[in-house]
């Protein structure tokens, strides 16, 4: 049964636009995978305290026919071919997928917290989110309050 999952995806490491188009790519080369709408891209401060580049971030929803574990497991191969290298938490990175919304399921596992935990304090998920959103109502009036409501005032602005 298809379901419509949310994505947030960032690079601030080597060609951060080859590194999207390039996450993109993979993301659709599984065939559970249809209907992709990318939001445009936003250059971002980096959060987390630790100096670094800026990132650039986009948003996708997409229509997938797996369930959460097997998404996960997929961006995590995605994660892998594109040389992510978990070294320092919030650290820089050449990709980093994450599933911020799947439906209205909750998981919390281990491995995977949906919605996403920190989503609300983070503008570089949030208003791309908006943009990938224009026929979700329900999911865009929540990410909405979530925006004004965030604590996060760090910059984000779209690239041109």
């Amino acid at each position: 049964m298809t379901k419509r999952a949310y994505l947030s995806i960032g690079t601030n490491l080597g060609d951060r636009f080859d590194n999207l188009a390039r996450a993109l790519d993979l993301l659709m080369r599984n065939p559970a995978n249809q209907n992709l709408k990318v939001s445009p891209i936003y250059e971002t401060e980096p959060v987390g305290g630790v100096k670094q580049d800026d990132f650039l971030n986009i948003a996708v929803a997409l229509d997938t026919n797996l369930t959460p574990l097997e998404l996960l497991h997929w961006l995590q191969i995605i994660e892998k071919s594109l040389h992510r290298r978990r070294l320092i938490h919030w650290g820089p990175r050449t990709i980093d997928l994450d599933i911020v919304l799947y439906e209205d399921e909750k998981w919390q596992t281990a491995n995977l917290k949906i919605p996403h935990p920190e989503m609300g304090n983070r503008r570089f998920v949030l208003q791309p989110l908006l943009d990938v959103m224009d026929d979700d109502s329900v999911h865009q009036a929540w990410i909405k309050r979530l925006l004004q409501n965030t604590t996060d005032h760090n910059w984000i602005r779209p690239v041109e």
